[in-house]
């Protein structure tokens, strides 16, 4: 049974286009309102990140919400691992973000949390599906739901990171670089940081609605990378516009994803004894990130592409660390979804026990060459099943024999085949990699 609407993360879209408009928000509202009122849900969190569409769809929701007669608590602009904890901190039945997350301004979307801050489960989503089919109709007078608005949300989660700081963590003589994106985090890292002892250089914090994610956060670093370098910054750290993901700069200007990142926080955990099992990654996570754990003799577990997958698989082994090379970490002994603010503070606490600084922590991993060409699809189709395709995979497997690996996947979110080639030679996974996306392209024809 497939979703029509519900994709791996939520419901995302164009903005005015099927299915993200104010009038599907309205509906949506109301149906995910009905099914959680059958379920004896009675208060719902709403949260959204800067996008200007974000006052609209959050009035809609509202609406649709109330008329089905729940209750609702608004959030304003809140980082989406923010409303997550304050599901629980609230004893809300569910939580809903309005956001993109790293898209531009003019995406939007929508994702829901279910009372113990974790993904809406499948049965909820579908149920909510056969509502929208449904026709729209308002509760009696005295039944409609109430709206209210949590003000003080903002300080209660700015107090939830600093206590998932590891013990000890003092940031004194730290100078930090800040990029927030201009989206959801721009009125609570600087904070955070700042009230754990560093000295810290803001960019990215002056939303108007149309700027988040523009040219700034962990899709695009280098605008950070130049404040590094100009200001003297021990570090940089950027978060993406709902601030569920998060990338680093060290002092002399290279970035580190999330793949390093990962490896740090378990490197330190190891020497600690406080990692719990291993590391959970994904199919796109670096090959150096897995030997250099396997070096560790930490367990390593690769899970489909997506935060749902590492979760789910993290549950399964009942370990504690798990990622996408994206940025999007999830400390499962902190927090319960990714979350920007918390990975970070886990990475500064292996700066400050270790006494090396952030360049010098990378070394223990050393990433491999990776190549990644997006084959647009012109039409509905799964090219990854063509036979002259499986044959040119593997052709590449063989010529890369053990030093290397090959992907092909269909993209969750965008009418794209990824090709992904991995290996020693920079040069030769570069022309592979470009040689099997061009058998992709005759595929797809």
């Amino acid at each position: 049974m497939s979703k029509k609407y519900f994709g791996t993360d939520g419901i995302r879209g164009k903005v005015g286009e099927t299915p993200i408009t104010a009038e599907f928000m309205l509906r949506l509202g109301w149906a995910a309102g009905r099914v959680f009122a059958e379920k004896g849900y009675s208060h719902i969190l709403i949260g959204k990140d800067t996008r200007i569409s974000g006052y609209m769809f959050e009035s809609a929701l509202e609406a649709g919400i109330i008329s089905a007669g729940v209750n609702i608590s608004m959030l304003g602009p809140m980082p989406t691992p923010a409303i997550a904890y304050l599901t629980r901190t609230f004893h809300a039945q569910a939580g809903i973000v309005i956001s993109a997350s790293h898209n531009p301004y003019y995406d939007n979307g929508i994702k829901f949390f279910s009372g113990e801050g974790k993904k809406l489960p499948d049965e909820l989503e579908y149920a909510i599906e056969a509502e929208l089919e449904c026709p729209l109709y308002t509760v009696e007078s005295q039944l409609l739901g109430k709206a209210s608005r949590i003000a003080d949300a903002a300080g209660r989660y700015i107090e939830f990171c600093k206590s998932t700081a590891p013990s000890g963590i003092d940031l004194k003589g730290l100078k930090l670089a800040i990029d927030c994106a201009h989206g959801a985090t721009y009125h609570i890292a600087p904070s955070v940081f700042k009230e754990l002892g560093a000295k810290v250089k803001p960019i990215g914090v002056n939303p108007d609605g149309l700027n988040i994610n523009e040219n700034c956060g962990s899709t695009k670093p280098e605008s950070l990378r130049q404040v590094v370098l100009d200001e003297g910054c021990d570090l940089g750290i950027a978060f993406d516009g709902d601030g569920d993901r998060v990338l680093m700069i060290d002092h002399k200007g290279e970035v580190l994803d999330g793949d390093e990142l990962i490896y740090i926080i378990a490197h330190q955990q190891h020497k600690n004894n406080t990692l719990r099992g291993g590391v959970v990654g994904t199919l796109m996570s670096n090959l150096g990130m897995e030997l250099a754990l396997n070096a560790l003799d930490i367990p390593f577990e690769r899970a489909q592409v997506g935060d749902r997958y590492v979760l789910e698989e993290l549950v399964k082994q009942d370990w504690m660390l798990g990622g996408e090379s994206s940025g999007h970490i999830i400390c499962l002994d902190k927090a319960t979804t990714g979350d920007g603010i918390v990975a970070a503070l886990q990475v500064l606490g292996a700066i400050t026990r270790s006494g090396h600084n952030l360049h010098d922590l990378k070394q223990g991993m050393t990433k491999m060459p990776q190549t990644m060409v997006n084959v647009r699809l012109v039409e509905r189709c799964n090219p990854t099943q063509d036979q002259a395709v499986q044959e040119a995979v593997a052709a590449t497997e063989q010529r890369l024999g053990n030093q290397g690996r090959v992907l092909l996947r269909m993209s969750g979110t965008e009418p794209l085949v990824r090709v992904m080639v991995e290996g020693e030679d920079a040069a030769l996974v570069n022309q592979l990699a470009n040689e099997l996306a061009d058998s992709v392209k005759k595929a797809i024809g």
